[in-house]
């Protein structure tokens, strides 16, 4: 028997075990290492597909990055060399001290002309590289199981890759350049200051070993808890969209919520933030150690060739130009810690992305060459000791069902809320795999068929139907979004569904957009009329089986009927499947399921069932009896109805 596979688990395969002893710290830093590099080949691999024009504008940036910095240093210093010697009358031609000044404008000019250009290209490359990756997610959405919508662990990693989509890999990248363009800079520096010796760039170096640390300390403690408070996020962001929520703003403001969900944020706010604060200031305190340490060495080095100017060792020049390279050697090794970090944190971040694009696809045919679904023809479905159990829990919410629906069947599953009738109905359309045993369609396992194709065999509406955001022609025409759209198909399905009457009297008629998400004129549908659309999808489709899961509920008793009544003339012989509360639709059916506790308890027609008097039954009679009128009542029992103190109005309003 097939088992499904355990709940999802948030897995960083690059994410290395802490060593558990000295002897393995080694191996811990060579994981460490390769695991940053693969991150980073990642991300350089995201922007390349997004444009190569990219990496080779970065490249260059890199170049002109490194070597400018010392260059500007050098001409500054040399134009003060000049200045002094012309002070002290030992230079008199000024067509030099000209020149470098050109040069140092220029230089000042040229720099800042790129600066401009290069953020202009950093821009444009984040939104290059944004609407990349996610189209990448909305790609990879597309093909994941529903399963995993039900995990919130992989909620938590589907949040955080749209999260980190918009800035983490440029980020990563342009800071991976700016490593290079920094360590040639270095590289210039120090060869400045080969004339002082180079043990002062030794020393500079040497103090920023403790930042380095902290650094690349902190960023990992930051990533582990920003990771480890993802359902933190996800409340705050729950609880704040609530109170923003057009649909749901009328109860909210009804039931006077907003300050319950207000307060809900503030608590998990304060929970949250109370550990990044820790995190920040120990971070802060440690940082400030090593800010004092570099200070203190760098003001001895200062000293140190200031008196060498001051015993005319150097040209006064030179002390800028050593000051200069030193000052820079500090702030470059300053940049390295911190962009190092940075990049660390950022590829570390992008695990998120990395995780999410790995989620496995379980959905598949089982064959290699999958079969064919057969179109315009009755289909055979057996259900043969199939259990389901969803992801997490530890029971079965459906238990050794075995079934079988005939070509042409109208079948109506009927049983209380939570009996299992929409998981069965996930189950039949591959939405799921049983836990245990099999579906067969037309005499093969579901499962051999290809998956998509097989879809298409379907026209569903669910009872969560959705409600998009376009004109009502699309609403209803995504009930076969592969073919042309035709609009006397369309005028037919809404016909069909009982949509034409509403859909006549607005404005726009078909063309009239829904919901005010974008246009002004947008028009907020009722419930009933939204589920009129959804049904209407439904007629529109060209498919062999229809299900309809209780997307009636909303309508009136008379209107579902008609619905169904709909339904039952124009199928032409196809199968169809309704899930209903109202069991008065039950009564013409050619099978009637019923479901208790995710087990089928009963079935067979309405007349069959009534004599058996068993649930359905108790169900039918209990149902009817909200039908009859205080006047049939008090026509049969008027002596109930004496001396009756009334408890109040109930009123109830029928219609859109």
């Amino acid at each position: 028997m097939m088992r499904q596979p355990p709940d999802h688990k948030v897995i960083d395969q690059y994410r290395v075990p802490k060593p558990k002893n000295i002897k393995d710290v080694p191996r811990y830093l060579k994981e460490i290492i390769s695991a940053f590099f693969k991150r980073l080949g990642y991300i350089v691999k995201l922007v390349w597909e997004a444009s190569p024009a990219i990496v080779f504008v970065m490249s260059f940036m890199a170049l002109f990055d490194g070597v400018m910095p010392a260059l500007g240093t050098y001409i500054s210093g040399q134009l003060i060399n000049r200045l002094a010697a012309a002070y002290t009358g030992q230079v008199t031609n000024f067509s030099l001290i000209t020149w470098l000044l050109v040069a140092q404008f220029g230089y000042i000019l040229f720099t800042n002309v790129i600066r401009r250009v290069d953020g202009i290209v950093v821009r444009i490359s984040g939104e290059l590289v944004s609407n990349h990756i996610k189209i990448k997610i909305m790609e990879k959405a597309k093909e994941i199981d529903l399963k995993s919508f039900d995990s919130p662990e992989f909620f938590a990693k589907m949040e955080n890759a749209n999260r980190e989509a918009g800035n983490r890999p440029i980020q990563v990248l342009n800071s991976s350049f700016s490593i290079i363009s920094t360590v040639i800079s270095l590289i210039s520096y120090l060869f400045m200051i080969t004339v002082i010796g180079v043990l002062p760039a030794l020393l500079v170096i040497a103090v920023a070993i403790p930042s380095t640390i902290i650094n690349f300390v902190y960023r990992r403690k930051n990533h582990d808890y920003v990771f480890r408070r993802s359902k933190d996020r996800r409340q705050m962001s729950y609880y704040s969209e609530v109170l923003v929520n057009k649909d749901l703003v009328k109860e909210v403001r009804m039931l006077g919520l907003a300050d319950d969900f207000t307060n809900r944020y503030k608590a998990v706010f304060k929970k949250y933030f109370g550990g990044l604060k820790k995190l920040m200031l120990a971070e802060m305190w440690w940082g400030i150690g090593a800010t004092l340490l570099t200070t203190v060495v760098n003001c001895i080095l200062f000293v140190s060739i200031a008196r060498g100017v001051f015993n005319a060792e150097y040209p006064v020049g030179d002390y800028s130009i050593f000051t200069g390279a030193l000052n820079a050697i500090s702030g470059g090794i300053a940049t390295l810690i911190t962009t190092s970090a940075t990049i660390y944190e950022g590829t570390i971040f992008i695990n998120n992305l990395i995780a999410f694009m790995e989620e496995k696809k379980t959905i598949v045919s089982t064959l290699e060459n999958p079969r064919e679904v057969k179109r315009g023809i009755g289909h055979t479905i057996k259900f043969e000791h199939v259990s389901f159990r969803y992801p997490g829990k530890e029971y079965d919410t459906i238990k050794d069902i075995n079934l079988e629906i005939k070509p042409g069947d109208t079948v109506v599953m009927v049983g209380l809320n939570g009996a299992g009738k929409t998981t069965l109905i996930k189950l039949l359309t591959r939405l799921y795999d049983p836990t245990e045993g099999r579906i067969l369609f037309d005499g093969y396992d579901l499962r051999e068929y290809d998956v998509q194709k097989l879809y298409d065999v379907f026209g569903i509406v669910f009872q969560d139907y959705g409600k998009y955001a376009v004109s009502v022609r699309d609403n209803i025409a995504f009930g076969e979004i592969t073919k042309e759209i035709k609009q006397e198909k369309i005028e037919e399905a809404a016909k069909n569904s009982n949509a034409a009457d509403f859909i006549g009297k607005l404005e726009d008629k078909y063309d009239t957009p829904l919901m005010r998400y974008f246009e002004e004129n947008g028009i907020e549908l009722s419930t009933g009329q939204w589920q009129k659309l959804a049904i209407a999808r439904a007629f529109y489709s060209e498919s062999d089986i229809l299900i309809l899961d209780e997307p009636t509920a909303s309508l009136d008793p008379i209107a579902e009927q008609e619905i169904f009544n709909q339904f039952d003339e124009l199928r032409g012989g196809k199968t169809s499947i309704f899930v209903s509360h109202r069991l008065s639709s039950a009564t013409t059916a050619d099978k009637i399921i019923v479901l208790k506790d995710g087990m089928l308890i009963e079935e067979g027609t309405h007349t069959q069932l009534m004599r058996a008097q068993g649930e359905y039954y108790t169900l039918f009679t209990t149902q009817a009896k909200r039908y009859i009128t205080p006047v049939d009542d008090y026509e049969e029992n008027p002596e109930n109805h004496h001396n009756r103190k009334p408890a109040g109005d109930n009123i109830f309003i029928q219609g859109e």
